[in-house]
């Protein structure tokens, strides 16, 4: 599967917010976002106009980006979004959260998205008991997200939870530290979404 592997740093200044794809550096004053949030590149503080569909597109590619997923599982996203009852651009965002390699973020068990997508295709997590290891899982009010227990003796998740302390865990999670998993207790609301996207402005460009 095609991935991006240049600088992520880069893809947060494109698109104008800290989308927290590096990890703790984001956390700190070294994020390039604190020193230059413009655009990459020589004409990057110029002046640009920007058209209605420039604008749509730039709030597809955030969320995109922001969630590391493909344009192809993008766009399936959406027709499920568009499919189901509710509001079609929270539903959207919803099954972006419900990822597990979200969930596991969300947990502060990784200090990004990528990185948690990794440790999840290496088989260090398990949903209800059972090791999955499907980034792209979504998972459900009840399921319980929890450290392998071959896993839990590493340094890696030490140091990691080191980390990640000053990190908020999202009231619609509930994390036992001490038993290193977490509990999906409902469906997040937009309100407790904090991805800086306008979805309306998502689904606008998709359905044209």
């Amino acid at each position: 599967m095609a991935k991006y592997a240049g600088p992520v740093c880069r893809l947060c200044r494109r698109e104008a917010a800290k989308l927290f794809l590096k990890g703790s550096k984001c956390y700190t004053p070294k994020c390039p976002m604190e020193k230059r949030a413009y655009p990459p590149g020589e004409h990057g503080q110029g002046r640009h106009k920007i058209s209605e569909y420039g604008a749509q597109l730039r709030e597809k590619q955030k969320a995109r980006r922001a969630y590391g997923v493909l344009e192809r599982q993008f766009r399936r996203y959406f027709t499920h979004a568009a499919r189901a009852r509710g509001v079609t651009g929270e539903t959207l965002l919803q099954l972006l959260e419900r990822r597990l390699d979200n969930v596991i973020f969300r947990l502060g068990f990784a200090g990004s998205r990528l990185e948690a997508r990794q440790l999840v295709g290496h088989g260090h997590f398990t949903v209800n008991g059972r090791r999955v290891d499907v980034p792209s899982f979504q998972v459900r009010p009840g399921d319980v997200v929890a450290l392998a227990e071959r896993s839990k003796g590493l340094a890696r998740f030490k140091q990691i939870a080191e980390q990640s302390q000053q990190r908020t865990i999202p009231t619609w999670l509930e994390l036992d530290a001490e038993k290193a998993r977490g509990q999906v207790l409902r469906l997040p609301t937009r309100e407790e979404i904090d991805v800086p996207v306008q979805e309306h402005q998502i689904i606008a460009l998709y359905s044209k």
